[in-house]
């Protein structure tokens, strides 16, 4: 279900906050989708053409008519870690007084699939040899973010990075389903690493001096984008002059494509086009924002 958000400002209107815009790789260009005056994050690409993305807490559809909000339920602590499955079906995380969950909206409303929580999903495949989902999670009781994966039809949890003091987050599936990368600080601050479903293998992809977060395979396996802070950068926070970067899964051709202030709600999320030609982003205005749902 949808409804109409007359709060929207269309592409190019003043007063915008957040602004939606997809990067063609061919041409190198980026083009204006939507422009609003609301705080949105995290765009996914739906196999129709719209795109999801979530504000104060609820999810909406957003294309270049405007925002309409997407019934979940009622469920409204919603953050910026959502997704798309290739069949249409919309993966989300919420949050509760017992930290996130992660839940399926099916045709008769959403439907929680971990149980264990706090945890954010992040990425999906479904293939021949089963349908996992990729996420961030906290599990034995050290408050450390790790990445695990879970076999939807089975509810069995893999963690795949270990316990200590290294943040593990942003995980996404490579185009086969056998990779997952994502970012770990590890070996100082936040890089861009592998590893295999099966937890084999975890290595950084290269090392540099930018705080790098959220790297996203394309469905094509040609490329991947990931988003690049200010070395010396905290976390992921929003309203930074931050640059996205693309390359080769075996790391190299890497290349600075866009700069923009962003950061937080920029990338957070799968967001290419299901052929792989062109992903989304968020841009944002500079100026005091709404706060959304915790992440």
């Amino acid at each position: 279900m949808t409804r109409d958000d007359p709060s929207d400002a269309r592409p190019g209107a003043a007063g915008w906050r957040s602004s939606l815009e997809v990067f063609d790789i061919a041409s190198g260009r980026c083009r204006v989708v939507l422009r609003s005056p609301r705080l949105i994050e995290a765009p996914n690409w739906h196999p129709e053409g719209w795109f999801l993305v979530n504000a104060e807490g609820r999810l909406w559809r957003a294309d270049a008519a405007g925002l309409r909000a997407i019934d979940i339920g009622g469920l409204d602590r919603c953050n910026n870690d959502h997704g798309i499955l290739p069949d249409g079906r919309i993966l989300f995380s919420c949050h509760n007084a017992h930290g996130s969950g992660i839940y399926m909206l099916e045709a008769d409303g959403p439907r929680e699939v971990l149980a264990a929580r706090p945890s954010w999903w992040h990425g999906a495949h479904l293939g021949a040899e089963g349908r996992w989902i990729a996420h961030a999670c906290v599990r034995g009781g050290d408050r450390v973010v790790r990445v695990a994966v879970m076999d939807l039809d089975s509810g069995i949890e893999r963690v795949l990075t270990p316990q200590g003091s290294a943040h593990h987050d942003g995980p996404d599936f490579s185009a086969c389903g056998q990779v997952v990368w994502f970012n770990s600080d590890a070996t100082g601050h936040a890089q861009i690493w592998r590893v295999g479903r099966d937890g084999q293998g975890a290595a950084p992809v290269f090392r540099d001096d930018n705080v790098n977060w959220f790297p996203h395979p394309s469905p094509c396996g040609r490329h991947v984008v990931y988003l690049a802070y200010p070395p010396g950068t905290a976390g992921h926070p929003r309203d930074l002059d931050v640059s996205l970067w693309l390359m080769a899964p075996d790391g190299s051709g890497r290349r600075r494509i866009v700069d923009l202030l962003g950061g937080q709600g920029s990338l957070n999320v799968p967001s290419w086009a299901p052929d792989g030609h062109a992903f989304a982003f968020m841009r944002y205005a500079s100026g005091t924002a709404p706060v959304s749902a915790a992440t």
